[in-house]
């Protein structure tokens, strides 16, 4: 995550008066802003909670027969019903599929970014340890 945003789930000068002068103006902004504040970082796992329910939820109707989203529960012709039921459980493991591939590369990116971060931590030590001076902070 880029922590250099000006607004971000964080306790900074910029979201504190945000919190305040939505207060001012009218207070569920500044409860708004105050929610954001502490909770903002979970809004990312909250989202894929609340989508994978509800997935579960909707898929309990395909599953049962009902042709949830679909216009009636079959056109009366048994192999076009057959075919078509075919097809969506064919896109339904396309989809998994996919869903497992978004999730893999996501852990990819996180250990690419997390062994970005120890690189450049490493550095930092290695810079500070040989005595030579960081950019940004003074020499001891």
């Amino acid at each position: 995550m880029n922590q250099s945003a000006l607004i971000r789930p964080d306790w900074t000068p910029a979201t504190i008066a945000m919190m305040v002068l939505g207060f001012v103006v009218f207070w569920p902004l500044g409860l708004a802003m105050l929610a954001y504040i502490l909770f903002g970082e979970r809004l990312k796992g909250f989202k894929k909670d609340a989508n994978a329910t509800v997935d579960g939820f909707c898929s309990s109707f395909k599953r049962k027969g009902h042709g949830f989203g679909r216009s009636g529960f079959g056109t009366g012709n048994v192999a076009f019903d057959d075919w078509r039921d075919a097809e969506l459980a064919r896109l339904d493991e396309e989809r998994r599929k996919l869903d497992e591939m978004r999730e893999q590369f996501d852990e990819y990116v996180r250990e690419l970014r997390r062994a970005k971060d120890q690189e450049d931590f490493d550095r930092f030590m290695r810079d500070r340890n040989s005595g030579g001076s960081v950019p940004g902070f003074p020499a001891n």
